[in-house]
């Protein structure tokens, strides 16, 4: 069970959104011996081409700055810089992959399963997509968390745009009001979903913001009216 299970969606709204973690477990694997381990995770997640790297600690592969203007958004480097976050790994911590497709999420697992890092490794998609991977691995699927959703009145929730987009971060740094501007900005061609969706991921603390995703809802919001 992770905070990603709280991502809001159908099963569907999953195809493109596969986040593989490998987290150390306090006074087991916490150690300074896991550093490595975790650098080999990341460095190996690397060879598969993710859409966001990260470790709860400092971020992911795109990541805020210090003495910045609201207006320095636009004109920053909107590629993810992947290497910056396995130089950066200070602390044993959760680390986690972002994949935008399942071949990758597949292929990569079966590589961290024939490493053997001795890591507790868990995946957050659709339940499908999950046994998908683990098939593909050849493990069993040692359990399932789910998430049971909003509960009381959800007239009150924001539209399912907002809602996909503001619960990427697992632990809510993304919040209602800048998704939705985001998305207004794309539907009134004042930024582009690519320039909205970097935006969005340099506010997620924990690196599991899924960019490509981001791009898909931008653009299907874009595309509707209402």
């Amino acid at each position: 069970m992770t905070n990603t299970l709280h991502r809001f969606g159908d099963a569907e709204s999953f195809r493109d959104d596969f986040v593989i973690f490998a987290i150390p477990a306090k006074g087991v694997t916490g150690g300074p011996d896991t550093l490595p381990l975790l650098r080999r995770f990341l460095e190996i997640a690397i060879e598969y081409k993710p859409v966001n790297l990260g470790d709860a600690r400092h971020g992911g592969a795109l990541r805020p700055g210090r003495g910045l203007n609201p207006l320095s958004h636009w004109q920053r480097e909107i590629k993810p810089d992947f290497q910056a976050v396995v130089d950066g790994l200070t602390h044993p911590t959760t680390c986690a992959a972002v994949f935008d497709n399942r071949v990758a999420a597949e292929e990569f697992l079966a590589r961290v399963k024939d490493e053997d890092f001795g890591l507790s490794i868990n995946i957050s998609t659709s339940i499908d997509g999950a046994e998908q991977c683990c098939h593909h691995a050849c493990i069993p699927r040692h359990s399932v968390g789910y998430s049971l959703g909003f509960e009381g009145n959800t007239d009150k929730l924001p539209n399912s745009q907002v809602m996909m987009l503001s619960t990427m971060c697992g632990h809510g740094m993304i919040s209602h009001s800048l998704a939705k501007k985001m998305i207004d900005f794309v539907k009134e061609n004042r930024r582009t979903p690519d320039q909205a969706a970097a935006v969005l991921t340099r506010f997620c603390s924990c690196g599991v913001f899924n960019p490509s995703r981001a791009r898909r809802i931008l653009e299907d919001a874009r595309g509707k009216t209402t």
